[in-house]
């Protein structure tokens, strides 16, 4: 991988823990046991920013140039665009931060929904699954063959009050994280001492990785109470899709309907959704083709450049002639467009 060895990840905020920033604590990672030279851009740095730099050994920014920046966020593009080739990871399809910056040299689109997105806005993508670690993220402990215990990760107090009527009802224990109310870390441990796990998005994701069954359900700020359900081999194809974000079906779950979800439980689906993870959602994956685009794109440079180099040859032109007879076709250029 001699066309780079040093790499920005950069995404606006470190401060707290969250989707993306729990997503470039894993890129930089992944990175970083290759061997890359590595380090972080942020506007707000914070608990995830403490991370990276205490169990990483990675720096803030410190240089001018990078071979290759990773941006999740249209804010940092807009810093960031003269220092390297940038390649935008689009997230979502709601928030200002997710959208697509006209400054990047390429874009990946996390989901079929984030893709069509772009689409709409006239930007050209790739999708590539929001990536994982799942040697991390990986079952601990079995879970049971009798459904006991449910972490809720739902991040809405409203949804929350429902699964707790329900785990009282049936006897069944319950963990809760609301990562606005309480910030951890270790999620994983949280995730390994439950049988089945309900949230959205990347939450879902973590929880397939480390072999628990989930139950696709939350009612965010930005969206109605939407969900897609128990997650199997059924619903699994169209469900991420959209993220696993509860929009590609939009089922509005009363608590009976909700019950009826978590019940589905089965051992299998655990172990199903282990394997999905490790072949779909693995961060190694996502890296390969990271790294593979960069160089491709390069490469298309690279040939650009010894195309044009043959023209001018060809023509007879010396270096000095030649930028003389670009000056003389740039001045055409702007005499055209100012007769217009």
């Amino acid at each position: 991988m001699t066309d780079v060895q040093n790499i920005l990840v950069a995404t606006n905020q470190l401060n707290k823990i969250g989707g993306s920033e729990t997503f470039a604590f894993s890129l930089i990672e992944e990175l970083k046991k290759r061997e890359f030279v590595v380090e972080y851009f942020t506007f707000l740095k914070g608990a995830v920013s403490q991370q990276i730099e205490e169990k990483l050994g990675v720096q803030f920014m410190s240089r001018k140039k990078y071979d290759l920046i990773l941006a999740n966020h249209q804010t940092c593009i807009e810093l960031l665009f003269t220092r390297g080739y940038i390649i935008q990871i689009c997230h979502g399809i709601f928030p200002y931060l997710e959208q697509p910056s006209k400054y990047a040299d390429f874009h990946i689109a996390i989901s079929q929904e984030v893709q069509d997105h772009l689409k709409k806005k006239n930007f050209k993508s790739r999708k590539i699954y929001n990536g994982i670690d799942c040697e991390r993220f990986k079952p601990e402990k079995k879970i049971k063959p009798k459904l006991t215990t449910i972490l809720s990760l739902c991040q809405s107090n409203s949804a929350n009050a429902i699964i707790k009527e329900i785990c009282r009802e049936h006897n069944l224990s319950l963990l809760v994280i609301n990562k606005f109310e309480t910030q951890v870390w270790e999620v994983e441990k949280a995730i390994n001492k439950s049988d089945l796990v309900i949230g959205l998005g990347r939450s879902i994701y973590e929880a397939m990785a480390s072999g628990r069954p989930v139950v696709i359900y939350d009612h965010r700020p930005y969206s109605k109470s939407f969900g897609d359900g128990y997650l199997d081999a059924n619903n699994i194809k169209e469900s991420i899709k959209n993220n696993c974000s509860g929009r590609r079906f939009k089922f509005q779950f009363s608590k009976g309907d909700l019950v009826t979800e978590i019940f589905k439980y089965d051992l299998k689906t655990g172990d199903f959704l282990r394997n999905f993870a490790l072949k779909n959602l693995n961060i190694t994956s996502m890296v390969d083709e990271y790294l593979e685009i960069f160089l491709a794109e390069q490469e298309k440079n690279r040939g650009f450049k010894r195309d044009f180099r043959k023209l001018m040859y060809s023509m007879g032109i010396n270096k000095k002639k030649k930028v003389q007879a670009l000056k003389r076709q740039m001045a055409k250029i702007l005499a055209y467009f100012v007769r217009k």
